[in-house]
């Protein structure tokens, strides 16, 4: 009986695995039990987090490292159900942080057992924004599987009343500010250039024409889209405002602000000067290789990052209100509102957000009892305003990188870092071979 009630039980719920993609790097692994660098994967292709994430290849020959990139399910190749996977809600149910942390899980496991001389191999987790939160967060609920973890750029309080809604969009304002004079009022000014000029069919055809958009704007809604992308795309410019070239989310020069500040000296121009200006600005974003013919304002960012799959999460549990009032940025005043955000989930994907969930699972601010995190905030990076800018206790340390933008540490070692970041890197790795050493002593 015992017997064929298990059988029923197990039938009812198959056992379905699928496959997930890992990246290796053993070459100065020391192999007996020499650490593990685990990337926690985040919303998008694996090789190119692997890509972009300088330091710890940087790092792996000083502290004789294995370097594992994992890629998070339902991003890149990981699709548990192939081309299926984002089809309905029932395929996308199984796309969590708490299955991704389970898989990493899992994963660290495997790989243990399986190669030979890292049974007892302590284990880091690393990860930046998104990746950052689940490097905190795979510490939190996972103590057992990794010793410690370094989480940049990890707006882990970036949820329901934890912080203000407004600081993100006041800290990408801030840096517009100063970057060059006049440059955050024109942009200010731009958003009633664009009203105005919308308000006729004439408007749009010379704004299409003026952005050289892929495709013209018709109505009132397409120029609310416009709006939204040039949003988005100043956003984008405050994350990857680093101190030399880069090539990130767009191939952009050094400091691309202080660029794109040098055509919005002038706020006090008319509507179509104001406007001609934004899209040199803007063009320097998209175009500066200068292989666009046209912009589409439907692309932001890069190709690599999973869109869809992010914009379910944001629907389910990564709920990051967000508010802007038009006096302490420079953006049109928009109040958060989290029923529009349900309504728009409900519609899309026949769910509806979870509100105060992470903290549930998380635990919000109260994550004292937790050790061995390391969480650190470049402070031209918007995402800082969710982040922990201070050390809570002395082992969940914060160390924040004044002239820093979204995870400058994470990047390769690079002859024009300023001395801020340098020094974090090197608090970084200082913490880090304590936890190595703690781990082996224990051991």
């Amino acid at each position: 009986l015992q017997d064929d009630f298990w059988l029923s039980e197990h039938i009812a719920v198959p056992y379905r695995t699928f496959k997930q993609r890992y990246l290796v790097a053993d070459q100065y692994w020391k192999k007996d039990n020499g650490p593990i660098l685990f990337y926690t994967g985040n919303e998008g292709d694996i090789t190119w987090f692997c890509n972009n994430t300088g330091f710890m290849w940087d790092v792996a020959e000083e502290l004789e490292a294995m370097l594992v990139f994992a890629e998070h399910r339902y991003y890149g190749e990981s699709l548990p159900f192939g081309n299926e996977s984002f089809s309905d809600s029932k395929h996308l149910n199984y796309l969590t942080s708490e299955q991704a942390l389970a898989d990493f899980a899992v994963l660290v496991e495997y790989l243990k057992s399986s190669i030979a001389g890292a049974r007892h191999s302590p284990v880091i987790a690393i990860g930046g924004s998104y990746g950052g939160m689940l490097a905190a967060w795979f510490r939190m609920k996972y103590p057992h599987v990794v010793v410690g973890a370094l989480a940049a750029s990890a707006p882990i309080w970036q949820f329901n009343d934890l912080v203000p809604c407004g600081t993100f969009f006041s800290i990408v304002t801030n840096d517009f500010k100063k970057s060059g004079t006049g440059c955050s009022e024109s942009i200010r000014n731009s958003w009633n250039a664009i009203n105005h000029l919308s308000s006729t069919d004439a408007g749009l055809q010379w704004l299409s024409n003026t952005f050289h958009l892929c495709s013209p704007l018709k109505n009132l809604q397409d120029a609310a889209v416009l709006k939204n992308w040039l949003s988005e795309t100043w956003v984008n410019l405050a994350m990857v405002n680093y101190p030399y070239k880069a090539d990130f989310l767009q191939p952009l020069p050094a400091w691309p602000i202080q660029e794109v500040c040098k055509f919005l000296k002038d706020p006090s121009l008319s509507d179509k000067a104001l406007l001609q200006n934004v899209f040199r600005a803007v063009n320097l974003y998209y175009n500066y290789t200068g292989e666009a013919s046209c912009l589409d304002v439907s692309q932001t960012a890069t190709k690599s990052l999973g869109e869809m799959g992010w914009y379910y999460q944001t629907c389910t549990e990564m709920v990051m209100p967000l508010c802007t009032d038009g006096v302490h940025d420079m953006f049109e005043p928009q109040k958060w509102d989290f029923d529009a955000l349900s309504e728009e989930c409900q519609r899309m994907w026949g769910v509806r957000p979870r509100l105060s969930w992470i903290l549930s699972m998380y635990g919000g601010k109260n994550i004292n009892s937790h050790s061995n995190i390391i969480f650190s905030n470049g402070g031209l990076d918007p995402w800082s305003a969710g982040g922990v800018t201070q050390n809570i206790t002395n082992s969940l340390v914060a160390v924040v990188i004044p002239d820093g933008a979204h995870h400058l540490d994470l990047r390769s070692r690079n002859p024009l870092d300023p001395k801020s970041v340098q020094q974090a890197r090197a608090l970084e790795i200082c913490l880090m071979k304590q936890w190595i050493e703690t781990a082996r002593h224990s051991h």
